[in-house]
């Protein structure tokens, strides 16, 4: 069982760690404005082949955190390492899939022509371009429509475009953004079995950032709670569900129930101002 307080995972042998967060720390110092501390300090560790997902209040830093992980913002102190080497900048091992689908993909291409940009970009020859190209649309069920334009898909389709872009790129991490915000409730539910099924079957580690909380719960194998702005960590879940998911079975599991109202609990403590070592009101244990 988990105390109310923030639970420790247990440390993994160095070679198991796909991604390190260490003492990570982002202030916004904009001239002419008063500082704002976004992520106060953030310690936590993903394992090769883990989903993990992280949900926090609204304005918690989530995106921030993301960024700062793929290099696409420098931390203000602490580091984040990817398979041993220190994030100094975008790293050839990660790839991201942003909410924003729309904006991510070129409407003037083709999903063939907006998979293989950043293929040819990495200097990958044109025949093993298509390849990965290929086995990319295979993986998200969308091989019949590599000749068509983003314009002519569905946002569901849109971002599964997005997805074999990513996976196409074969990243030791894949990080994505809210990714599923702005689809329908149907399409989420079949967007969230796609990314199960890419992340068992490529072996990819997989940090999923969301506002929501069930399917935090679905997805991962962890849950990492953020605290309200300055970030500091609240908890890091267990889900202790079956590694098979269905939408159905799983979310009518009891266990899943508790989980999400763990979760929830935590976020509105977050939500109200506590931190991780708050005083817990009686009977608060989980």
């Amino acid at each position: 069982m988990l105390s109310g307080r923030a639970a420790q995972t247990p440390a993994a042998p160095a070679t198991d760690i796909a991604l390190d967060l260490r003492g990570v720390q982002k202030t916004y110092d904009t001239p002419g404005r008063p500082e704002v501390e976004a992520i106060r300090h953030l310690d936590f560790q993903i394992r090769r082949g883990e989903l993990v997902c992280v949900v926090g209040p609204s304005g918690a830093g989530k995106t921030t955190l993301l960024r700062s992980i793929a290099g696409l913002l420098d931390v203000t102190a602490g580091e984040v390492v990817l398979d041993g080497k220190a994030v100094t900048g975008p790293p050839e091992g990660m790839a991201v899939v942003f909410q924003e689908y729309g904006r991510s993909l070129f409407p003037w291409m083709t999903v063939r022509q907006n998979i293989e940009l950043p293929l040819k970009e990495k200097g990958i020859p044109k025949a093993e371009r298509q390849e990965k190209i290929d086995r990319a649309l295979k993986e998200v069920s969308l091989t019949e429509a590599a000749e068509q334009h983003p314009w002519q898909l569905s946002g569901g389709m849109q971002q599964r475009v997005a997805i074999a872009r990513a996976i196409a790129f074969e990243p030791s991490v894949l990080l994505m953004d809210e990714p599923f915000a702005a689809v329908d409730a149907q399409t989420r539910a079949e967007l969230e079995d796609l990314v199960r099924s890419l992340w068992k079957h490529l072996g990819v580690t997989v940090l999923f950032v969301t506002h929501d909380i069930d399917e935090a719960v679905y997805l991962g194998e962890r849950v990492i709670v953020l605290s309200n702005r300055p970030t500091v960590l609240m908890e890091d879940v267990k889900v202790d569900l079956p590694a098979e998911r269905d939408q159905l079975t799983t979310r009518s599991d009891r266990r899943f129930g508790e989980l999400r109202g763990h979760v929830y609990e935590l976020i509105q403590r977050a939500k109200r101002g506590d931190r991780p070592d708050a005083p817990q009101p009686e009977g608060a244990g989980f």
